[in-house]
C-alpha cells in the first residue's frame, strides 16, 4: 500500500509543479484572477504532495525508546496538515483574489493563452487523477467510494484523489470564468470563478480534515478484524470468556490489540503463557496488520 501511495503522490507532484508554472505564466500575461487562483491551487497541491511524502518517510521510521509503537501516525498528522493548508492557503487566497477582482474588475488581455494552459492542465491533471483513481479502486475492493474513504486507514490515497478531483473541477470553473468574461465582456465572471474555486477548495479541505481527524485521534480496526480476533480467543477451551477486544491503528499497516480474557481457574501460569503465545501467533498470522498483541487476564464482570 505504501508503494502505491508513493507512486500516486509522485505522479501528482510532478504534474502539479509543471501546471503551476504554466498557470502563473498565463495569469501574469492575461491578468486573469481565475488563472491566478488556479496557479495558487496547483502550487499548494505541490507543497501538499511534498508533505505527504515527508509523512510517509517519517512513518517508516523504526520504533525507539520515545516512540515504542513506531511513527506510523506521522502520516495521519501530515495528512491533517495538508487539509489545513488547502483551507487556509488555497481556499483563503482564492477567495481573497476573487473578491478583490469582483470589487475592482480587470479585463483579461488575451484569453488565448489561458485556454492553452487550461487545456494542458486538464491533460496533466487528468492523467494524475486517473492514476490516483486506479490505485484507490484497487485499494477499495468491492466497497463503494464513500464507504471506502471512511474505512481507509491510508489517507495518502484519498487525499491525493480528493486534491486531483478538486483540481479538475477548478479547471472547469476557471475555463467557464475566462470564457464568459470573453463572450460577455463582463470582468465580474473571472473574479466569480476565483471565488467558486475557493469554495471548492474549502469544501475539499473540510472533508479531508473530517476523514483524517479520526485516524489521528486513534481509530479502531475494522469490525470484521475485531470479530475475527474475538472468535479466535473464544475457540480456546481454557478461555472462559472474552471481555474486551480493544484495537487501534497506529499507522496504515500497524494495528495494536489489547485483549481482556477470563482464563479457567484450572490453568497455572505456564498454561496461560502457552495459550497467550499461541493466540498471539495466530492473530498475527491471520491479520498481518496486527503488529502488537497484549492479553490481560481478568475475571468476567457479571454486573
Amino acid at each position: 500500500m505504501a508503494s502505491g501511495s508513493k507512486k500516486v503522490i509522485y505522479a501528482a507532484l510532478v504534474g502539479n509543479f509543471l501546471i503551476a508554472i504554466t498557470k502563473f505564466f498565463a495569469a501574469a500575461i492575461t491578468n486573469s484572477s481565475a488563472m491566478l487562483s488556479e496557479g495558487i491551487h496547483s502550487i499548494v497541491d505541490t507543497g501538499n504532495q511534498v508533505l505527504l511524502l515527508y509523512g510517509l518517510k517519517r512513518a517508516s521510521m523504526p520504533p525507539d525508546s520515545k516512540f515504542p509503537f513506531g511513527h506510523g501516525k506521522e502520516v495521519y498528522f501530515w495528512s491533517f496538515v495538508v487539509a489545513i493548508l488547502i483551507f487556509a492557503v488555497g481556499a483563503g487566497v482564492s477567495l481573497y483574489e476573487g473578491i478583490q477582482h469582483m470589487l475592482h474588475p480587470a479585463h483579461i488581455v488575451d484569453p488565448t493563452i489561458n485556454y492553452i494552459v487550461l487545456g494542458l492542465a486538464m491533460v496533466f491533471e487528468g492523467v494524475a487523477w486517473l492514476f490516483a483513481l486506479k490505485e484507490f479502486k484497487h485499494a477499495k475492493g468491492n466497497l463503494d467510494y464513500v464507504t471506502a474513504v471512511k474505512r481507509s486507514k491510508d489517507p495518502t490515497l484519498f487525499v491525493v484523489l480528493f486534491e486531483d478531483s478538486a483540481a479538475m473541477l477548478g479547471l472547469v470553473v476557471a475555463f467557464l470564468g475566462v470564457f464568459l468574461t470573453q463572450v460577455t465582456h463582463i470582468a465580474l465572471f473571472d473574479g466569480l470563478a476565483s471565488v467558486i474555486i475557493g469554495f471548492i477548495l474549502a469544501g475539499t479541505a473540510i472533508w479531508l480534515a473530517i476523514e483524517t481527524k479520526g485516524l489521528l485521534i486513534g481509530e479502531a480496526a475494522e469490525p470484521e478484524v475485531i470479530q475475527g480476533i474475538r472468535n479466535m480467543a473464544k475457540a480456546y477451551p481454557d478461555i472462559l470468556h472474552v471481555n474486551e477486544v480493544l484495537t487501534m491503528h497506529m499507522g496504515p499497516e500497524f494495528i495494536l490489540v489489547n485483549l481482556s480474557v477470563n482464563f479457567s481457574d484450572a490453568n497455572v501460569s505456564d498454561d496461560i503463557e502457552n495459550i497467550i503465545s499461541k493466540l498471539d501467533k495466530q492473530i498475527k498470522s491471520e491479520f498481518p496488520q496486527v503488529k502488537r498483541v497484549f492479553v490481560e487476564a481478568e475475571r468476567r464482570n457479571i454486573s
